[in-house]
């Protein structure tokens, strides 16, 4: 009897000893391909191609329109501010984006008599202080990122530093993982 008892178990031992040991472990990292870098050369025809399209055109049109040409001067005059991440002083002139953005949270800011759209990548718990500002309140503020959009007239500046009154109300919180 012991004996057949040896003889099932034998084989059930073996082969779970197999599955554990082919058996992939989670931890490991899995290995990504890597996207390459495309040349110069490979980006100037990726770039000439959707120049082509029916977009590509709108944009180009909308940037030597008026309207384009006054969001580039916009950005022209915080650049340095920008590259430099230094305090920009604004005033909030509204609290609403303009009609039909999608932008998230954020207020219109007037620096150095040009308006800006200024969005804020926040978590729950600092949209309250966010929501305290009030028209013609001063703030400081510092981004490392502005965009435009032919959607708006106005820059978009991404903020990442805002503070009142020498307070900071919103300071934004990096992403894990990764960007």
């Amino acid at each position: 009897m012991k004996k057949v008892i040896y003889v099932l178990i034998l084989p059930l031992v073996v082969v779970s000893g197999l599955l554990f040991a082919n058996r992939e472990i989670p931890n490991e990292t899995t290995k990504k391909p890597v996207q390459k870098q495309l040349s110069a050369a490979a980006k100037n025809a990726e770039m000439k191609k959707w120049e082509a399209t029916p977009t590509g055109k709108k944009f180009k049109e909308w940037e030597v329109s008026p309207r384009g040409k006054k969001v580039y001067a916009a950005e022209a005059k915080i650049w340095k501010h920008i590259t430099n991440y230094t305090n920009m002083e604004g005033v909030v002139t509204s609290l609403s984006l303009p009609p039909g953005s999608r932008l998230g949270f954020g207020v219109m800011v007037r620096i150095n008599d040009e308006d800006y759209i200024v969005t804020f990548d926040a978590e729950k718990h600092q949209l309250e202080q966010l929501h305290n500002l009030k028209v013609n309140e001063k703030i400081m503020l510092k981004s490392h990122h502005v965009s435009h959009a032919p959607k708006y007239s106005y820059p978009i500046i991404s903020c990442e530093y805002l503070e009142r009154d020498h307070k900071v109300i919103f300071k934004r919180i990096p992403r894990k993982g990764g960007c």
